[in-house]
């Protein structure tokens, strides 16, 4: 009888020795990191900035993979799809995660129910700019303009179904204004547009033309966000201009496919937070206008369904599909 309880012992202590570890280990191999656009954007930056040092923290490579197509919607269904081990990763941005659901038919995941949520990683207010041509100096001024030229002043974004895009459809919105959607494959061209003055105005992100308004090539008339960015003190809020409702962030958010073991989110998401707060990252990102989050799972849940339900009612509103 003690020889058998002897050899159960074993056995659990055995056992126990081989399951433990699985997760204990982790990470035992390198881990991709999905960005569902081309490299050089945003999103492609942050998790650029992110993976050496998740890779510092957990002792693995973390490898950047970009999987462009279908506005982000590719890449994520990749990660829908992969494991849920903590091997694979997603970084993406707003249009991934809180407006493809409204604007793709057939889309082959559910954003708020096919991954486990790790962190919203950081935000950034759009800024309104103008082509130094248009002859307005102000928020007022380019309301007065607008309506004066109903559909005729062309605003040019990143693409259908941007953040962009969906700014200035907000914007249009709450201002009883229109303008002409010019959709472009990506943010660079839209800029390039605007400062030849093929394009008048836009909503873009504000690391993306912060050098361009320093060097007087565009015109900031406004920030979206709730407060004025440290990287343009002297530009006014659109709130403060008297354009109430338009608080928009373009955001980068962290996720995983859905079943992360316990201690596999805990250890991505300590590490994730211990890389954002890196003084380093945060002085650099702060010099662009991007803002450090670093939130919770579960503050990033309650964020990404207030996100949902803005965003469902401004594409409804506006009628907005990519087509």
């Amino acid at each position: 009888m003690r020889h058998s309880l002897y050899a159960v012992a074993l056995a659990l202590a055995a056992a126990t020795a081989i399951a433990l570890p699985a997760w204990a280990a982790y990470p035992d191999k390198p881990v991709t990191i999905v960005v569902p656009f081309p490299p050089g954007g945003s999103t492609d930056t942050i998790a650029r900035t992110l993976a050496p040092r998740l890779a510092a923290t957990l002792g693995q490579s973390f490898v950047v993979e970009n999987q462009a197509g279908a506005t982000g919607a590719i890449g994520a269904t990749r990660v829908k799809r992969a494991p849920a081990d903590g091997y694979t990763i997603l970084v993406a941005s707003i249009g991934v995660y809180a407006t493809n659901p409204f604007l793709q038919k057939g889309l082959q995941y559910d954003p708020a129910k096919d991954f486990d949520l790790l962190t919203v990683a950081v935000r950034a207010p759009n800024v309104l700019v103008v082509n130094p041509s248009v002859p307005a100096r102000n928020v007022a001024e380019l309301i007065e303009y607008l309506k004066k030229n109903p559909d005729k002043v062309s605003f040019a974004t990143s693409g259908a179904g941007s953040s962009d895009h969906l700014t200035a459809a907000l914007f249009w919105q709450k201002t009883g204004t229109t303008g002409i959607h010019v959709p472009y494959k990506g943010g660079a061209p839209a800029i390039s547009d605007l400062i030849a003055g093929h394009a008048q105005v836009s909503f873009q992100n504000i690391n993306a033309v912060l050098g361009h308004i320093r060097s007087g090539k565009l015109r900031a008339l406004a920030v979206t966000g709730d407060k004025r960015s440290t990287a343009l003190p002297d530009v006014p809020t659109l709130a403060e201009t008297g354009v109430r409702g338009v608080d928009v962030f373009s955001w980068q958010a962290v996720a995983a496919p859905k079943g992360l073991p316990p201690e596999v989110r805990d250890k991505l998401h300590g590490a994730l937070v211990k890389a954002l707060n890196d003084p380093e990252v945060v002085k650099t990102l702060s010099e662009q206008g991007i803002e450090v989050v670093g939130n919770t799972p579960e503050q990033f849940d309650k964020f990404l369904q207030q996100e949902l339900a803005r965003w469902k009612g401004v594409i409804e509103a506006g009628k907005i599909t990519l087509d």
